[in-house]
């Protein structure tokens, strides 16, 4: 069996109104759980792997359903740290058509914002384990979680485990700058980067030539320079992109690419047209996707059909966690996507 998976970020709870409705309709909420590295993490579970899920939470009620739910689905909990006074909260309101999915965080002073260095093992975190994940969501929480995280990738390094990160820029945590001084002592510690067509631009000012990210002209020569760029600057033995093409709020066309530095290959994977029951964790189910695929011994070729396929089918599935079997995955990766009834 593969060794353990390690994951480190926040763990929120998702508010929602019911089904399409916007905020200001909203009289009732659906609470879930969700957070970048935690959905990582379930995937993982999900295809039969060991996963485990690093975080802060405080010891109330609250912090112990986060827990729960991470439980129900095979999620290794036990280096939890329990203290601190709130959990973070996002609220969702998913969109349609034209009109665009909203999040608005509130999450200042969670627990996990406020832990402090020595709340972390490092050493008895990571034993057993061969992968470790973050994103950059979790530096960007401020306070002592970037030299946290710092202090986490170099115990990974030392201890031979594998490093991936997905860069997952947000503007509503910190600023550019910010996030490409803090990223770029990050990174060199990262073999697998994982990015969108958005975050290489933001966090380090890498752009893809001949791409139009909001009118959705998508150029894989284009890609494959930003990933030379990043594997150059930092050292990254893989860098994996998502390829959205956001035809309304309800239909994307969805694809990915991998690049192999050694070999300065890049891989694309089948593109498939989705529509969209619940977008948000998307680039969390790719990663998940990948990090299996990769463990798994599965080629360049078809760790991204897996990534991709994976991701997918994640669109079709409310809330966060993207709750597929790796038979389904391999199913579809395989090219079966009628979505004809099972029997």
């Amino acid at each position: 069996m593969a060794k353990k998976i390690v994951t480190f970020g926040e763990i929120m709870m998702r508010l929602n109104p019911e089904g399409y409705l916007r905020f200001v309709q909203a009289t009732r909420w659906e609470a879930t759980y969700a957070g970048a590295e935690a959905n990582v993490a379930v995937s993982l579970a999900n295809y039969g792997m060991d996963a485990a899920f690093v975080t802060k939470l405080p010891a109330h009620e609250i912090g112990q359903c986060a827990v729960n739910e991470l439980r129900r689905y095979g999620v290794d909990t036990s280096e939890i740290v329990r203290g601190g006074e709130r959990i973070g909260v996002y609220y969702c309101e998913k969109g349609a058509s034209q009109r665009a999915s909203k999040v608005i965080y509130d999450r200042a002073h969670s627990a996990i914002a406020e832990a402090s260095p020595d709340d972390f093992d490092w050493e008895k975190i990571f034993r057993g384990a061969g992968w470790f994940h973050w994103t950059g969501i979790t530096p960007a929480l401020g306070g002592h979680l970037p030299e946290i995280t710092l202090a986490a990738c170099r115990a990974a390094k030392e201890n031979g485990l594998h490093v991936s990160c997905d860069l997952n820029y947000r503007k509503k945590l910190w600023s550019r700058e910010q996030a490409g001084e803090t990223m770029g002592k990050l990174l060199p510690y990262v073999d697998v980067c994982i990015a969108n067509e958005e975050d290489a631009k933001d966090v380090f000012g890498i752009e893809a030539a001949n791409t139009d990210i909001e009118g959705g002209k998508l150029d894989q020569e284009g890609y494959l320079s930003v990933a030379r760029q990043l594997s150059g600057r930092f050292g990254c033995k893989k860098v994996a992109f998502t390829l959205r093409t956001s035809i309304s709020a309800s239909d994307n066309d969805w694809a990915g690419m991998l690049y192999d530095t050694a070999g300065d290959t890049a891989f694309f994977s089948p593109g498939y047209h989705m529509h969209i029951v619940d977008r948000v964790g998307g680039g969390d189910s790719f990663g998940g996707g990948l990090i299996y695929a990769l463990m798994s011994g599965y080629d360049d070729q078809a760790a991204i059909n897996f990534a991709a396929a994976a991701s997918c089918l994640k669109h079709s599935i409310e809330h966060d966690f993207n709750l597929v079997s790796a038979a389904e995955v391999t199913s579809l990766a395989g090219g079966n996507a009628s979505g004809r009834v099972q029997r």
